[in-house]
């Protein structure tokens, strides 16, 4: 068992190093997206000027039709082989990456004899792999390669400070754990955090579009990449769905939990640090969804109260795992 425990580990860290490597391709696409605007405006300029030298000598007086500025455009759908190759390889990358870490996490199940997620590291390794599966099955529906960037980076940050400072070796499970209930309370806890990571992300870069779409003319960020990318409407739009999925399945968390609590200790609530976070973390995207769908929040004011609760589920699972005693410290550290 020892030995699938260290086959585990290396294909965590293999599948670190091919993130990595996804990262850097996603990051050269938005390079490539600043890059080939301003191009295009270079190119559009002698394009303004003939036209501008016609409509004066025929007495034209409708403005000539200028390149677009922008391989997305208002519907912010990705167009032009430029950027294709570039995002061919970091999605390739990202599906290696995540199968070398599935069979990582499976190995850990096996050498443990359980599912792998009874303590730190191994929440860790297995919210990290449902954040880049989420991320991957709403690809196959929506184009957000933009994101993948910031979600390869979020999770190669999860996973480096998992393998440094929560790594245990594989021991046995503690009696309030050994249950059925850790399967499914845990389990679709780290799959609701998945989702409220893709929807935290559509929500940081709604903020900046946001900002930039108010402050046309000003050089407050001034980027050009975010020309090329989904306006904040419908960055909004795409983090209220995924954001509303999430909060399904942590409100089945909340509720599972509460029956393992009874089960386990003959209480369904007890106050205890994780349960009042996990609580507090239901409150604030109910509050969200209730807010946006009833009272007309639109725009920043949405998007701030999503980031505070992907900042809550942040908080629960780094500060309030480690420091906070309870019952619910399985940390394993």
């Amino acid at each position: 068992m020892e030995t699938l425990e260290q086959y585990s580990i290396l294909l965590v860290y293999s599948a670190m190093a091919i993130y990595a490597l996804a990262f850097i391709s996603f990051a050269l696409d938005l390079a490539k997206r600043s890059s080939q605007i301003k191009a295009d405006e270079v190119a559009a300029a002698p394009a303004e000027l003939v036209g501008a030298f016609v409509s004066g000598r025929s007495g034209v007086t409708d403005a000539p039709v200028v390149a677009s500025t922008g391989a997305a455009g208002a519907s912010g759908v990705d167009a032009g082989p430029k950027r294709s190759v570039t995002l061919r390889i970091g999605v390739a990358l990202t599906v290696i990456g995540f199968l070398l870490q599935l069979v990582g996490v499976v190995l850990r199940g096996i050498a443990a004899e359980r599912v792998p997620w009874a303590n730190m590291y191994e929440f860790s390794i297995t919210g990290t792999l449902l954040i880049m599966g989420v991320f991957l099955v709403v690809l196959m529906r929506q184009d957000l390669r933009f994101l993948g960037t910031f979600i390869t980076g979020l999770v190669l940050i999860l996973l480096g400070v998992s393998t440094v400072n929560y790594y245990v070796a594989v021991v046995p499970l503690p009696p309030a754990l050994d249950s059925a209930w850790l399967v499914i309370h845990v389990f679709v806890a780290s799959l609701g955090t998945a989702f409220f990571a893709l929807g935290g992300a559509l929500s940081g870069i709604q903020l900046l579009q946001n900002r930039r779409e108010t402050a046309k003319g000003s050089k407050f960020l001034n980027f050009r990449l975010l020309d090329t990318l989904p306006d904040s409407v419908r960055l909004e739009n795409l983090a209220y769905r995924i954001n509303i999925v999430g909060f399904v399945f942590w409100t089945f968390t909340l509720i599972a939990g509460a029956v393992w609590a009874e089960r386990a200790w003959g209480r369904y609530w007890g106050w205890d640090t994780k349960e009042v976070w996990t609580f507090i973390i239901w409150v604030i995207y109910a509050g969200y969804i209730h807010a946006r769908a009833t009272k007309g929040w639109r725009g920043s004011r949405s998007a701030w109260l999503a980031l505070i609760g992907f900042a809550a589920v942040l908080f629960n699972f780094g500060v309030v795992n480690v420091f906070f005693k309870g019952l619910h410290a399985y940390s394993g550290l």
